[in-house]
């Protein structure tokens, strides 16, 4: 629906298109807009690809959130900002975002003026301390969490997506160490830590929040069967 849109617009022409199909270039970076959650956000070479997959997480987070007055989120790796933007567009949050790339920020604060949410970024690299001292109800993220020996094999189009968003470390595993390690501190009593994971990492991941002294840790599936998200509160 979206290319025909573009075509019809005169955004792009069929033959433009193929071009830069044949070239294995991603449709969403073409149209230069995906829908993510119900709501369009603008996307392009330099940002990860909002996919369906991370839906099950903004509907874990919200879950979560429901009968909170006003929660605080902070979006940590949050490249285009779907995420957040999706919790903020849903229910009444104040949603903060943390990424570290300038392109993926470019399409953040893009994305936030589009969709109307007033939201506070903070150029930071989530390996690192965290940049604020606010407390947060709910921390959410999806970081890079392919192995690095693992990048060359992934599939065309993803190789046209930043590296940075991809690259977990040697493992897979080195934001949700950090991130887990780092930012619990920010998380209010009775709040919830949110990861967004690979297929095969669950076990590793569950770990990772147990060993931090996360609570009721849990791993939940998306709607394809596979384990995509891992929650641990802090009690």
């Amino acid at each position: 629906r979206q290319m025909v849109e573009a075509i019809s617009k005169g955004e792009i022409s069929k033959e433009q298109m193929l071009k830069r199909r044949m070239l294995g270039e991603p449709l969403q970076y073409i149209l230069g807009e995906w829908e993510f959650y119900g709501i369009p956000m603008l996307v392009g070479p330099g940002v990860l690809i909002p996919r369906a997959d991370t839906e099950i997480a903004v509907e874990k987070a919200i879950e979560l959130l429901k009968g909170k007055n006003a929660p605080r989120v902070l979006d940590v790796c949050a490249g285009s900002g779907c995420i957040g933007i999706a919790i903020a567009r849903t229910i009444n949050a104040d949603v903060s975002f943390l990424e570290k790339s300038d392109e993926a920020i470019q399409y953040l604060e893009k994305n936030l003026e589009l969709n109307e949410v007033c939201g506070k970024v903070y150029k930071a690299d989530a390996l690192k301390q965290p940049p604020m001292t606010e407390n947060f109800d709910l921390i959410i993220s999806n970081p890079p969490y392919i192995k690095t020996a693992d990048l060359g094999s992934l599939q065309k189009e993803v190789q046209f997506e930043p590296k940075m968003a991809l690259d977990g470390g040697e493992d897979g595993l080195i934001f949700y160490r950090e991130i887990a390690k780092n930012y619990k501190p920010l998380i209010n009593y009775g709040g919830s830590l949110v990861f967004e994971i690979g297929f095969d990492e669950a076990d590793e991941v569950s770990k990772i929040l147990e060993n931090e002294g996360f609570k009721d840790v849990k791993a939940i599936r998306d709607y394809g069967g596979n384990m995509r998200v891992v929650i641990g509160t802090v009690k």
